[in-house]
């Protein structure tokens, strides 16, 4: 049965803003999208060449190959490209009361595309297209946040190790650490200038060193649109909660913020991450991620 997402999602349904992807990789998506038609795969050939590159880069150093032990570990970056796109809902909710954010939302993992559908109003949408925000509701206050800032940010909250395989990733190896009794491997993620929208973002990745799978994420938001100055927010620590196997591919069904203590370890807890219905799709318009018609651009 095909999928379509222009009604309401029942089916299916930095952290960096809206990155970019490397040059090599928005090439192949060209020729990808002319042999694309309704199965929302790319060809086998293509994640294959890509796996390979993945591969001889993170192997060079120690902290590579430690990510590159965390992909396998989390289902092979071949899983994540070749399962089609990816869906699911992301319910964002701050403990103080500030601005939920909950969307149904669909991401094409290889070219970093997304549309997000309202949990209350399936007409209500907003997206990224690889090269344009876009918003598309009735109603101006359906989205009560910077959509085009959240439109990956929650691939990039979840989707770790898997999305810093590409170009103008630069991984850093830190010293071991101690996270609930068990010896995590810890690497640290910063992207070369230029790298989408907030370059000076940076994650550092805590893996089980006996089972190579996350456990924690600590981050900053840079977005230059939230700090105009320069800067960013204080340091978050995300613990990783229980993951559940999509289609051969560990994902978390939940994630947990706090406020990361001066010793680098989790402090209050600020924020309640759920995510469910998850799962990959193939069968759907190969124009879905495209602006809508009479959509307002962000």
């Amino acid at each position: 049965m095909k999928v379509f997402i222009a009604g309401m999602l029942t089916t299916i349904i930095f952290m960096s803003s809206c990155k970019e992807q490397p040059k090599e990789e928005k090439l192949a998506a060209q020729e990808m999208s002319k042999e694309m038609v309704q199965d929302f795969t790319v060809p086998e050939s293509w994640v294959n060449n890509r796996v390979s590159k993945a591969k001889d880069r993170l192997e060079k150093t120690d902290a590579g190959k430690i990510v590159w032990s965390a992909m396998g570990a989390h289902g092979g970056l071949k899983n994540w490209y070749g399962n089609g796109a990816l869906s699911f809902r992301f319910n964002y909710q701050p403990l103080d009361g500030s601005t939920q954010r909950d969307s149904y939302q669909v991401v094409d993992v290889w070219r970093n595309k997304a549309v997000h559908t309202s949990v209350t109003d399936s007409t209500a949408k907003f997206g990224w297209d690889g090269e344009t925000a876009w918003v598309k509701a009735k109603d101006s206050t359906a989205f009560a946040y910077d959509t085009k800032f959240w439109a990956l940010t929650p691939l990039y909250l979840m989707g770790h190790p898997f999305i810093i395989d590409g170009e103008g990733v630069n991984l850093e190896l830190l010293p071991e650490t101690t996270y609930k009794d068990k010896a995590n491997d810890v690497v640290k993620v910063t992207f070369a200038a230029g790298t989408g929208d907030a370059p000076d973002d940076y994650y550092i990745l805590q893996f089980d060193k006996e089972t190579h799978l996350l456990t924690a994420t600590r981050y900053i938001v840079s977005y230059p649109e939230y700090f105009k100055d320069g800067g960013h927010n204080p340091e978050k620590f995300m613990e990783v909660g229980e993951l559940v196997d999509v289609s051969g591919v560990l994902l978390p069904k939940e994630l947990k913020t706090h406020w990361t203590t001066k010793d680098g370890g989790q402090g209050e807890y600020i924020t309640q991450i759920d995510i469910t219905d998850v799962q990959f799709v193939k069968d759907i318009d190969d124009d879905f991620f495209a602006v809508p018609e009479n959509a307002k651009i962000k």
